[in-house]
């Protein structure tokens, strides 16, 4: 197999990254998006992420860009600044070819680095057993779920919550 080479993101791979969402957005439970949206769109989501300090890398895998991950604030307000949320998208033609395990191991790492101190994975669909087995493979532990809360596709999709401590986690404050 070709190796996986992790980097930073940069506004280069916009056009890419949005293939890639756009591909889960209209076929995928990932995100409970239901419009796409365009480049700019997400540009300025790079962007805000960036500009805030979160770490957003991307998988290249021969030259071509295969999946990208980022994490992002868990929620807005102040006492949640060492939360993060993890977010991972494969090109589908990468599929099954470890990307999504390299991004998460990497990206725990990048976050770990910039001082947050818990991940929360939101798992759009209970049924999406590779992502709860790559979170949990990485230390991920089960936290719950919301039942029916997202509805696409013509039916009713639930969010799986996953955890996981970064660093010192809650053993120290930061």
């Amino acid at each position: 197999m070709t190796e996986i080479a992790i980097r930073p993101a940069t506004p280069a791979d916009i056009p890419t990254v949005t293939r890639i969402y756009a591909h889960a957005v209209k076929h995928g439970t990932a995100s409970f998006e239901l419009d796409l949206p365009d480049e700019t769109e997400m540009t300025r989501r790079m962007k805000a992420l960036l500009d805030g300090g979160f770490p957003y890398i991307a998988a290249d895998i021969g030259g071509t860009l295969a999946g990208y991950a980022y994490a992002g604030p868990y929620r807005t307000r102040p006492a949640y600044r060492f939360t993060v949320e993890d977010s991972i998208y494969v090109d589908p033609n990468a599929h099954r070819r470890g990307v999504g395990r390299v991004l998460l191991t990497h990206l725990i790492g990048e976050a770990e680095r910039r001082g947050f101190r818990q991940m929360i994975a939101v798992i759009g669909d209970s049924a999406n057993a590779p992502s709860i087995e790559v979170h949990r493979a990485l230390g991920f532990r089960m936290v719950g779920s919301f039942e029916s809360v997202g509805f696409k596709f013509g039916r009713w999709l639930d969010s799986v919550l996953m955890q996981r401590e970064l660093g010192q986690g809650a053993k120290t404050t930061p």
